[in-house]
């Protein structure tokens, strides 16, 4: 297998993108600038040779069988829920469960916790800028079951309305889910202080980490949240990977997600008992291989380090808001200052944002256009659709200006 880079605080984007199979392709005949990582993110081959490795050399069903691949693979499954939770702060590893995304991580809380523990005159409170799989779970709940939900907005500026938080705090606030980095405006919110905020009214707290997990460092214990959904793939994992971390004592009264196989402890014809942590949560057989590869990411991301990461991509941020902001016929959106990922939504005025990804697209630059399941956001920004850059440890300022120059171009073709 391929080994893992150790960096610590400074990395090299060029250096890094000779780990990534996919920077060998041109598109349309140019090097590839891939600045959709906020949509998902490109795979080194140490991630790559993770999953060769598990299939070639120990496929197995895992917790069912006592002869060697069984024990081989039980025992790579477990040690990555120990590397996740190393990586996300938390101190016992059984609770991290492993899902297929943030998505299906918010949907177990929203099924596990929230139909059983929430009642008519209960509220959950969200935030607009929320990603979509933010928003369904907790309107199916209020469908169901009568709860209330409100949401705070964002001022001019693209940051969350503290006051309005604050107003919408309450005793009947039973849960605060709220997303930790935007995808649309790139704004970090202060999820450490909104947590303590809604302890003081006795709330559970859920983070949306997807946009964060994978660009900053993260300590559940230090940030005191109760949940904290991750999705893998926007972490240089596969695709249908992911995690939910959850309080130990919350998971163990948590009911089941999906039921059958392996998430039991005993079964008769008259009623089942459940498995213990975090099996309870992992019915059936799972994404073993990708599960593998998570943790084999998480060593990857290690070994560059997060404080690096952050400090690379903030550098690329500035870059991007520093050519895009000279330019009057670009609109862009998300604070011009303060805690921000490296995430940049714009549109060329009088340009369709799809018309703009296209013509990207036939210089090799990959960005992302649409309403970025958002559409709350969008709507309450005043439009329908944007373009988006996006960046990670792999891109470099060149590819910026690349995609900027690029734009220029597209400005004087549709005058």
């Amino acid at each position: 297998m391929e080994s893992i880079p150790r960096i610590g605080k400074r990395l090299d984007p060029l250096k890094l993108r000779e780990d990534f199979p996919i920077f060998e392709r041109k598109i349309n005949g140019k090097p590839l600038a891939y600045l959709d990582n906020a949509a998902t993110t490109q795979k080194p081959r140490a991630v790559l040779d993770s999953l060769v490795d598990y299939y070639s050399a120990h496929n197995s069903n895992i917790h069912r069988g006592v002869h060697t691949l069984s024990y081989e693979a039980t025992l790579m499954y477990e040690a990555a829920h120990r590397k996740v939770a190393g990586f996300v702060g938390a101190t016992d590893w059984r609770t991290i469960v492993f899902t297929r995304n943030a998505t299906e991580s918010i949907n177990l809380v929203a099924y596990g916790w929230g139909l059983r523990n929430l009642a008519p005159g209960d509220e959950v409170l969200i935030t607009i800028m929320e990603h979509h799989s933010n928003f369904v779970p907790w309107q199916m709940l209020r469908e169901r079951l009568g709860i209330g939900l409100n949401v705070v907005g964002v001022d001019a500026r693209g940051v969350l309305d503290l006051g309005e938080f604050d107003r919408l705090l309450s005793e009947r606030t039973k849960l605060v889910s709220l997303v930790h980095a935007s995808n649309v405006l790139g704004t970090v919110n202060p999820v450490k202080e909104l947590t303590r905020k809604a302890k003081e009214f006795g709330a559970l707290v859920l983070i949306d980490a997807a946009q964060s997990a994978p660009h900053m460092r993260l300590d559940v214990e230090d940030i005191g949240c109760d949940f904290l959904a991750v999705s893998g793939h926007k972490m240089l994992a596969p695709t249908g990977t992911g995690f939910l971390y959850g309080r130990g004592e919350i998971l163990e009264r948590m009911d089941p997600f999906l039921y059958g196989g392996d998430m039991i402890e005993r079964v008769t014809p008259e009623r089942s008992t459940w498995n213990e942590l975090p099996w309870k949560f992992e019915a059936g057989t799972p994404d073993i291989g990708g599960g593998v590869a998570l943790g084999t990411a998480v060593d990857y991301l290690s070994g560059i380090g997060m404080d690096a990461v952050a400090a690379h991509e903030d550098k690329l941020l500035r870059r991007a808001l520093e050519r895009l902001s000279a330019h009057d016929w670009v609109e862009l959106y998300g604070p011009s200052e303060g805690d921000r990922v490296g995430v940049v939504s714009f549109n060329v005025k009088g340009v369709h944002p799809h018309d703009v990804a296209g013509m990207l697209d036939e210089e090799g630059i990959a960005i992302r256009s649409g309403h970025h399941c958002a559409q709350p956001l969008m709507d309450r920004l005043g439009m329908e659709h944007a373009a988006r850059m996006s960046f990670y440890l792999y891109n470099s300022e060149d590819e910026i200006d690349r995609a900027v120059d690029t734009l220029e171009n597209v400005k004087r073709l549709f005058g």
